[in-house]
C-alpha cells in the first residue's frame, strides 16, 4: 500500500495563531485537579481505577488441599512403587472440619484440607481398590505430588494489586479469594456532551427530512466517554443559537458534570457561536484552534467551580481527535494513573503526509509475513469517514518530516481509548 490520500487541498496552511499540540495538552493538564476517591463493594469495582495498594492478609490456598479427587496417603517422605498396597481408614471431604486421621491412607476430595502427616495425594483414576478395601497403586508417586501448598499463590502480606491498577476481572477474583470486601478506587469524571446543529436527528427512527442527518457524534462520544472511564451524566443536542447552548450547559452542571463537551459550532462560520457563549459567561479559552488535522478548530476553556470546556469541531472524525487526545488525558489525570506512552511501531509502508501539522491517523495494527507488528494507515482519512473507523485498531500520531515516511519507520501508535491498548485484529 504505497498510495494514502493526501490532506484536502482547501485547509489553509498553519500561521501563528494555532496552538502547538504540546502546548495545547499541558495547558488542559494544568487544569486536571487532582483525583477524587470512593470506596466501593469489591464485585461493583470492575473497571475502575485503584487508588491504593492491596497487600494480602491471609495466605492463599489458606490450608494445603488435594488438588484432584483420590487418596492422601503417608508416605513419610518416601516414593511409593506401583503395586504398593495401604489400608483405607477414613475420608476427608472439602469444607468438613480437619478430623484426627492416623491410618495409612484416607479417601479425599478436591479441595478437602489435608491432614497432618499426608504428604501426597493420588488421583483416583491411578489406583484400584481389591476385595477387602486394600488400596494398590497402578503407578508409583512421590512425597507431595498433587498437593497445593498453604500460601504457594499468595502469600500473608504479599501486596498483589498496585494502585492505580484498572480491575479487571481476574483482579476482582483475587480481591474476592482474598476476602476484600471493599476497595478503594478512583472516582469516575463526571462528563456532559452537548451537540450543537440544527441538521442533527437524534432520534434513529425518525425520518430525515431534507437537510438533515443522523447525529452520530452524541453517541460516538458518550461511548467513547464511558469506555475511557468517565460517567456520562448529561447529553443533549441543541440548534444553532448562544441561548439554548448555554441553558444545555447549565443543565450539564446542574447533573454534576465537571468536564463540558461540545460539539460543532467553533470553526469560523456564521453559525460557530461557542466563543460568544464563553464571553457570556464571563469565561475565556486558553487556545482556540491547533496544530492538528484533523480537528484543528479545537477549543479550551476553564470554567468556575473546577468545570472545564472543550469545544470540539462537529465533523465525526475531527470530534473523535479531539476528545481521544485532548479529553482523554484530562480523564486519566482524574483517575490518577500516569501519563499514558503510545507503542512504536514500523509503519507497513511509505506515507506521504502535509507538513505542519500534526497528523491522527486512522491505523491498523496486524502481523506480518514474517511474525512481526506493523502498523498501516488506513483508506479514507477524511474527517467525515466514519466507516474506517470499523477497520481500525489504532491510531497513528505523527508529525510528518519534510520527506516521505519510508516504509519501517517507526511512530507513535495509540489505543481506542487511553484505556484499551492497541492490538492486532486476526
Amino acid at each position: 500500500m504505497s498510495e494514502r490520500p493526501s490532506p484536502p487541498s482547501c485547509c489553509p496552511a498553519p500561521g501563528p495563531h494555532l496552538a502547538d499540540p504540546d502546548w495545547a495538552l499541558q495547558r488542559v493538564l494544568d487544569h486536571a485537579g487532582p483525583p477524587l476517591d470512593e470506596t466501593l463493594p469489591a464485585v461493583d469495582a470492575l473497571g475502575r481505577v485503584l487508588r491504593e495498594d492491596v497487600v494480602s492478609g491471609q495466605d492463599l490456598p489458606p490450608f494445603d488441599n488435594a488438588a484432584m479427587d483420590g487418596f492422601a496417603l503417608r508416605l513419610e517422605g518416601r516414593p511409593a512403587a506401583a503395586g504398593s498396597r495401604f489400608a483405607v481408614a477414613g475420608a476427608q471431604f472439602a469444607g468438613d472440619p480437619v478430623l484426627p486421621h492416623t491410618g495409612p491412607a484416607i479417601e479425599i476430595t478436591t479441595g478437602a484440607r489435608v491432614p497432618e502427616g499426608y504428604d501426597s495425594v493420588v488421583m483416583v483414576e491411578h489406583t484400584r481398590i481389591e476385595e477387602g478395601g486394600t488400596l494398590v497403586l497402578e503407578h508409583a508417586i512421590a512425597p507431595g505430588q498433587n498437593i497445593r501448598r498453604h500460601g504457594e499463590d499468595i502469600a500473608a502480606g504479599e501486596r498483589v494489586l498496585r494502585a492505580g491498577r484498572v480491575l479487571d476481572p481476574a483482579a476482582i477474583g483475587v480481591l474476592a479469594a482474598l476476602g476484600v470486601a471493599r476497595v478503594r478506587v478512583a472516582r469516575r469524571p463526571r462528563i456532559a456532551i452537548v451537540c450543537t446543529g440544527r441538521e442533527l436527528v437524534d432520534d434513529p427512527g425518525r425520518p430525515l427530512r431534507p437537510g438533515q442527518i443522523r447525529n452520530s457524534n452524541l453517541p460516538t462520544l458518550r461511548a467513547q466517554a464511558i469506555a475511557a472511564g468517565a460517567e456520562v451524566v448529561h447529553a443533549e443536542t441543541v440548534g444553532d443559537e448562544v441561548e439554548p447552548f448555554l441553558a444545555a450547559l447549565h443543565r450539564a452542571r446542574e447533573a454534576g458534570a465537571t468536564i463540558l463537551v461540545s460539539t460543532g459550532a467553533v470553526s469560523m462560520g456564521r453559525h460557530d457561536f461557542v466563543p460568544q457563549a464563553l464571553a457570556r459567561l464571563g469565561a475565556r479559552a486558553l487556545f482556540h484552534k491547533v496544530r492538528i488535522r484533523p480537528g484543528k478548530p479545537l477549543l479550551f476553556a476553564p470554567l468556575d467551580e473546577g468545570t472545564c470546556l472543550f469545544g470540539l469541531p462537529g465533523n465525526p472524525v475531527s470530534s473523535l481527535v479531539g476528545f481521544r487526545f485532548f479529553v482523554e488525558p484530562l480523564l486519566r489525570r482524574r483517575l490518577g494513573l500516569a501519563d499514558e506512552r503510545p507503542l512504536r511501531l514500523p509503519l507497513a509502508h511509505e506515507a506521504r503526509l502535509k507538513q505542519g501539522f500534526r497528523h491522527h491517523l486512522k491505523a491498523r495494527i496486524h502481523l506480518c509475513a514474517q511474525g512481526r507488528l506493523e502498523v498501516e494507515i488506513l483508506p479514507g482519512q477524511e474527517s467525515f469517514r466514519l466507516a474506517p473507523l470499523l477497520a481500525a485498531n489504532a491510531w497513528i500520531v505523527v508529525d510528518p518530516p519534510d520527506r516521505a515516511l519510508d516504509a519501517g519507520t517507526l511512530v507513535d501508535v495509540h489505543g481506542p481509548s487511553h484505556l484499551h491498548t492497541a492490538i492486532p485484529h486476526p
